[in-house]
């Protein structure tokens, strides 16, 4: 591909999802396909996602635990499935794996702020006042940073007075395991999924990569998501972030069509034709009857690069 216009056809985001969103370009061809399950054992990504996001909303911690660990042996740093785990974890009072679950998820993604709040309640549960002092700190940073301008402003705001008060010992203040604030609906994580793709085929891909993060929130490591993140990542010259993205595409979906061919095409950008060159032979093997994707990074490795068009 020439990059401006990622072929990537999604699949339903998860299961019970209400719509499809479809992607498309100029160039035609697919991605996705139906919805790609992992590999040993089978589970679907998504799906699995969607199931921990619905039992915490339906405060079945167990299940939730169970579901969202499905997903994290596929994508073991995904910063919100850990940041579910932990919340699963914390309403089976089981606050040690939640602390470590937490840590996780802040490690991954240093500015989700529900993790830093979860995880300075749950320092205070554990008797570590200094660590939880030090998730305080970090998200007043955030808060100075951010001022009221920024989208996470309240999300901030409310998490540093929620961490004070406890601090504080506040009666009130209490570990709330099911926070709000990641959840979004099917609906949402569409929408975002599509106001990507649209920024993308602007080259807006800062902006992509913001609505991408929605859409994440939504449906979690899903490979179609993860792929358009490792194209966005590249065209903005960050090829090792984007080669993170694409293998854990792959890793949820060993075979995913458009992660491949992309993944081929960063590794020719990178000078390893012959990394691109077992890409190809993966998209041979797995394309029956052949396949744009294969027919496109063959081109770029012909090529040496971008191929003109």
């Amino acid at each position: 591909m020439t990059g401006l216009h990622p072929r990537l056809l999604i699949a339903i985001l998860c299961a019970g999802a209400s719509t499809v969103a479809v992607a498309s370009s100029p160039s035609g061809g697919g991605g996705g396909g139906s919805t790609p399950s992992m590999s040993a054992p089978q589970y679907d990504a998504a799906a699995e996602y969607r199931k921990a996001v619905q039992a915490m909303q339906d405060k079945k911690y167990p299940e939730a635990r169970k579901a969202i660990e499905h997903v994290l042996a596929v994508a073991p740093t995904d910063a919100n499935s850990n940041f579910i785990a932990g919340l699963a974890a914390a309403g089976m009072e089981d606050a040690k794996a939640a602390r470590k679950y937490y840590e996780r998820a802040v490690r991954a993604d240093k500015e989700l702020v529900p993790a830093h709040r979860e995880l300075g309640l749950i320092y205070l549960k554990l008797g570590e006042k200094e660590k939880a002092q030090a998730e305080l700190d970090r998200l007043t940073q955030m808060q100075q940073k951010c001022a009221t301008a920024c989208a996470k402003a309240a999300d901030i705001g409310g998490a540093v007075e929620a961490l004070t008060k406890a601090m504080a010992g506040t009666p009130q203040a209490r570990l709330d395991p099911a926070p709000s604030l990641l959840f979004a609906s099917a609906a949402k994580g569409d929408g975002a999924y599509l106001e990507a793709v649209s920024l993308i085929n602007a080259h807006r891909y800062e902006e992509a990569l913001r609505s991408l993060a929605t859409a994440r929130a939504a449906f979690g490591p899903h490979p179609d998501i993860l792929t358009y993140m490792g194209f966005a990542n590249r065209k903005l010259g960050r090829f090792e972030v984007a080669e993170g993205y694409y293998r854990q595409a792959l890793a949820a979906a060993p075979h995913h069509r458009a992660a491949t061919e992309y993944y081929g095409e960063l590794k020719v950008e990178r000078g390893d034709k012959a990394g691109a060159q077992m890409l190809l032979a993966d998209l041979d093997a797995t394309c029956t009857f052949g396949c744009a994707e294969a027919d496109e990074l063959r081109r770029w490795i012909d090529a040496g690069h971008a191929p003109a068009r």
